[in-house]
């Protein structure tokens, strides 16, 4: 941003495209990204020694979300309420490593993986500071809260004794920060958005399974990149 910001401004002045568009107290417009999703973990106190777990980590696997675009300017021209009604896709994988019980055997570890995908309606209100339009370029910050509803939860799902499985909660409250940038076309403004997302409270279901026992506490935490078209 920093380098684009630089390059903009170094710019002789330039013909406006969508000179009036400030002007609008409200726009409309759609959102299409990429996020990477993956979760904070706090393993049990004394994970060791109750359940042979040496280590506890997670990947980050890639996703993607489709929104749709309101924007509300708040009686001055560089802060603006955002509400980004998104339907997002992500997928997270924990890495279980495991002291083996076998004393006589060569392989010391036992490393199992449990995947966990969500299909989430995202309903993300942001406040959004930008700076003044400098020909067709605008930068801009912005931070807010976030309700998640995992449509594909299996929270009330009864627990596999052959294939145990993690459960996360329906519903989790995040926060958000975040920033941009916007470039006036000619027919439309392209936005180009980083944020981050984090659970504000313990998503896990504890339930005593295999999977789940060792784990104390897990938060949701996504990376989102989005281009953003309003009109």
């Amino acid at each position: 941003m920093l380098f684009v910001s630089m390059s903009v401004f170094a710019q002789p002045k330039k013909t406006l495209n969508y000179r009036k568009f400030d002007d609008r107290w409200l726009h409309f417009g759609f959102t299409l990204g990429m996020n990477s999703a993956d979760l904070t973990t706090y393993p049990v106190v004394g994970a060791y020694e109750k359940y042979g777990l040496l280590s506890l980590d997670n990947k980050r696997q890639p996703g993607g979300q489709v929104g749709i675009v309101t924007t509300l300017k708040l009686g001055h021209p560089v802060v603006r309420l955002r509400f980004i009604p998104t339907l997002s896709f992500q997928e997270r994988v924990l890495t279980y490593s495991y002291l083996n019980p076998d004393p006589d055997s060569k392989v010391k570890e036992i490393v199992n993986e449990e995947r966990i995908n969500s299909v989430n309606l995202d309903f993300p209100l942001m406040l959004q500071f930008r700076t003044t339009r400098y020909n067709n370029f605008v930068a801009y910050a912005l931070g807010g809260v976030q309700y998640s509803l995992d449509l594909q939860s299996q929270e009330k799902a009864t627990q596999s004794t052959i294939d145990p499985f993690i459960k996360l909660k329906k519903h989790d409250y995040q926060g958000q920060v975040g920033g941009g940038v916007e470039f006036f076309l000619p027919y439309f403004k392209l936005g180009l958005e980083l944020k981050y997302s984090q659970s504000f409270g313990n998503v896990l279901i504890q339930d005593d399974s295999p999977v789940s026992a060792p784990i104390d506490r897990l938060y949701n935490r996504v990376w989102w990149f989005s281009l953003i078209f309003e009109g």
